[in-house]
């Protein structure tokens, strides 16, 4: 019943098109002691450490790996048995234009996992930045709602991304950013739609900066009336109505509304002159491949 699912989710899929873009880490599991993986084509696992070839994975068929000690070990079907890959950290790549499964849901891109702590397996998604995104506006935003709602929400997801990875947050665990409202809510390549991707394009590479550093634009679902500045405030960080009355209070209240994004929309604003409203003292920017402005 999972593979039928995920056979149907990924004829969806096929319909979306490629971008190229620095690439970005995500951390979907950490501290496991067992993961299964599985991939819609033929894959292979490298040792990241010299890039040599350990493993073959066919399609559709679903591998368990488990650490062991300082190991990375996989159940080989053909074996029946625990095979050791002899390393603490690998890659896992589409053999052609492919996903990768993992909780249940497709993801773009690569997998890296990792054995270095006592506590087990930690599961990275490595790929494109403007992919990730698409992965998180829908996750993040009813992907039913006002166009230019949307494309704020790419704009701000954008740029906490970015700000995020810049910062180091997670960097000690290999990664940038979990895929949780901890940081973003992200589904994967199984939670794009339409339209939500859609504004991620229309958005391409657009980002909120202050002297040339890219800002980490916090939101939230609602206020409630009025949004607030955490502690003594930020620079671009300001108190306003936040357009969402009548919506109970959702989130921390920093930043952009959701709620009141979705509402200005309605009303005619435009995703910049939303994002305007909310944050103060910054500029707009485009990102170049390397993430420079």
């Amino acid at each position: 019943m999972i593979i039928r699912k995920l056979v149907l989710t990924l004829i969806i899929l096929m319909f979306f098109c490629t971008v190229k873009a620095e690439a970005i880490k995500i951390g979907l599991q950490t501290n496991t002691k067992e993961l299964r993986i599985a991939s819609s084509v033929a894959a292979e696992i490298y040792d990241i450490a010299n890039n040599k070839l350990l493993y073959e994975i066919q399609p559709m068929k679903i591998y368990q790996l488990k650490s062991k000690n300082n190991d990375i070990v996989i159940l080989s079907h053909a074996l029946r048995k625990d095979v050791a890959l002899g390393t603490n950290q690998i890659l896992i790549r589409t053999k052609q234009p492919g996903f990768l499964c993992q909780k249940r849901a497709w993801y773009r891109g690569d997998f890296i996992i990792t054995n270095w702590s006592p506590s087990g397996l930690t599961l990275i998604n490595k790929l494109p930045l403007e992919y990730y995104l698409k992965g998180v506006v829908p996750a993040e935003m009813p992907s039913r709602w006002n166009t230019e709602a949307l494309r704020a929400q790419a704009i701000a997801a954008r740029s906490y991304a970015v700000a995020t990875k810049n910062a180091g947050k997670h960097a000690s665990k290999g990664f940038d950013l979990v895929d949780t409202t901890a940081d973003q809510a992200y589904g994967g390549a199984s939670a794009e739609k339409p339209t939500t991707a859609r504004a991620v394009e229309d958005t391409r590479g657009i980002v909120l900066v202050q002297d040339k550093r890219v800002l980490p634009t916090y939101y939230h679902a609602s206020s409630g009336g009025q949004t607030k500045v955490w502690g003594s405030g930020s620079s671009f960080l300001q108190s306003v109505p936040s357009f969402d009355y009548g919506t109970k209070k959702n989130g921390h209240g920093v930043g952009m509304s959701q709620n009141g994004a979705n509402n200005m929309a309605a009303q005619g604003y435009n995703a910049y002159q939303i994002l305007n409203y909310f944050y103060k003292d910054f500029k707009f920017a485009k990102l170049s491949e390397n993430w420079d402005i």
